[in-house]
């Protein structure tokens, strides 16, 4: 923007001295000339009056060369030429006269009643030629037959308009330097309040929404200005009322969840009681029975991952890291859920990372869990150590690759699978019943739930733990089919306390 304004004004202000330099030398040009000329025929003409009364008609050649000198005494020693008919004669017999009198003025001189000039180049050098032809007097307008010219160098004037022209085009530069100056003050004027509109906008783009733009004057920049103003104090409002609704949601919930915990233990235990004794009751109050305790157990779990979210949302979750063998803690998570059999595992030995073994068996039931759950076998679990580090920084990280050979994820799907709540495709879900052994379930986390569908919050507790650690989960598709979930967290090797 600067720089367009400072062109601007540079090109506007040479435009406008080029075209005041054209004018003023044309019109100081014209106003020399005019004058010269002026001057030139009203000289030769007082002084043929007064010289040509004394002349005789028919002159002789002699006659002709004496008016010549007179007539040039008179006005100033200019070359001046008489003709009679065939006779002529010249003030300076000396001067070249054939070529600076043209055959053009000689015939406008013999044809007309009054002065006549022109001006012609000759040699490189500018001249003003006058013609005049003589009339009789006493009223008599008939001319005499003689013809007198006078001969006047423009040398001087070509002069004198060459040094206006001069003088004016090294004016240009100082005019061009003025602009240049004055647009870079006018840039800064104009362009202060608009860089302080942009950095004030950029500090609202980073959640600062207490960023305002001082209001100076009554142009535009300043009802820009004034509407940035009223948008930032719109938009802190809203910011702030969302932010308390979404408090009170978050409060509520872990009430909730914190106040269902007694009944549901009341309840769990009532439904462990007649699941224990099914068998000793009728089918249908034993079916009834069965079904009571498992929604019971999954109404349990689906409240203990609303108080997980609920802590992670409170910022109130921390690590309880230590160095950990992460091999065992993959096949100790497998083993106590009964996966073991049903999952392929390729763990690479030795990998010991600073990891909340906790949250990692809990990531760990939420991938598998998932892939057993929607999937289809093989399902695969990969342990690795990643040099390269992710985005290319060098470190090293721990992956975990989690892949099944079922129908995969849709775009669509993979953009939203860790949202809280969010529930694949119905045709990812198998119908099949999968024993998930969610009864010995460590933590949270939906995946591992027997048969139907999850809460959709066990994929956002895997992420929330993952982010934790410092690393992050993502999703992608097998060119043959199945979905890939990758685990990368970063390998810290140090020891810490238990």
């Amino acid at each position: 923007m600067r720089v367009r304004l400072v062109v601007t004004f540079v090109v506007v202000a040479l435009i406008s001295a080029v075209t005041a330099t054209a004018l003023a030398y044309r019109d100081a040009r014209t106003a020399v000339l005019q004058r010269t000329q002026n001057a030139a025929v009203n000289d030769l003409r007082e002084r043929v009056g007064v010289v040509a009364a004394d002349v005789d008609l028919p002159p002789d050649e002699r006659t002709l060369a004496r008016f010549a000198s007179k007539v040039s005494e008179g006005i100033g020693a200019r070359i001046v030429v008489v003709r009679y008919q065939d006779l002529s004669a010249t003030s300076d017999t000396l001067a070249e006269t054939e070529g600076r009198i043209t055959a053009e003025l000689r015939a406008a001189v013999r044809a007309g009643s009054g002065a006549r000039f022109q001006r012609v180049e000759w040699r490189g050098e500018p001249y003003l030629v006058v013609g005049l032809p003589v009339t009789y007097a006493d009223g008599d307008r008939r001319t005499s037959g003689l013809e007198v010219f006078a001969i006047t160098a423009l040398r001087a004037e070509r002069d004198d308009t060459a040094a206006l022209l001069d003088s004016v085009r090294a004016g240009i530069v100082p005019v061009v330097v003025l602009a240049a100056v004055l647009a870079l003050l006018a840039a800064g004027t104009v362009l202060r309040p608009v860089r302080k509109l942009g950095r004030a906008t950029r500090e609202l783009a980073t959640v600062d929404l207490g960023s305002r733009v001082v209001v100076r004057g009554h142009d535009e920049l300043a009802d820009l200005a004034r509407t940035f103003n009223e948008t930032a104090d719109a938009l802190q409002a809203s910011d702030a009322e969302l932010r308390a609704q979404e408090a009170k949601a978050r409060r509520f919930v872990a009430d909730v969840s914190h106040e269902l915990r007694t009944p549901l233990a009341a309840m769990t235990m009532v439904a462990t009681v007649l699941e224990e004794d099914a068998d000793q009751l009728p089918p249908d109050a034993a079916r009834a029975a069965r079904t009571v305790g498992a929604e019971t157990a999954r109404l349990s779990r689906l409240v203990d991952d609303l108080m997980e979210i609920s802590r992670f949302d409170a910022k109130a979750v921390r690590l309880n890291a230590s160095v950990t063998d992460l091999a065992d803690t993959v096949r100790a998570s497998l083993a106590l859920r009964g996966w073991t059999d049903r999952v392929t595992a390729e763990l690479q030995e030795g990998v010991r990372a600073v990891v909340d073994r906790r949250r990692v068996d809990v990531i760990v039931a939420n991938l598998v869990g998932n892939a057993l759950r929607h999937g289809a076998p093989p399902v695969t679990v990969t342990l690795a150590v990643d040099g390269g580090g992710e985005g290319g920084d060098g470190g090293e990280w721990v992956v975990l690759e989690v892949a099944d050979h079922g129908p995969g994820l849709a775009p669509e799907a993979r953009e939203r699978v860790f949202d809280r709540f969010y529930k694949a495709d119905a045709a990812r879900t198998r119908s099949t019943d999968t024993d998930t052994g969610s009864g010995d379930r460590a933590d949270s986390g939906d995946s591992s739930d027997s048969g139907g569908q999850g809460s959709g919050l066990g994929m956002a507790i895997a992420l929330e733990n993952a982010r934790l650690h410092g690393g992050t989960i993502e999703v992608s598709q097998q060119p043959l089919g199945g979905a890939v979930f990758t685990l990368r967290l970063p390998l810290r090797t140090g020891e810490e306390g238990e």
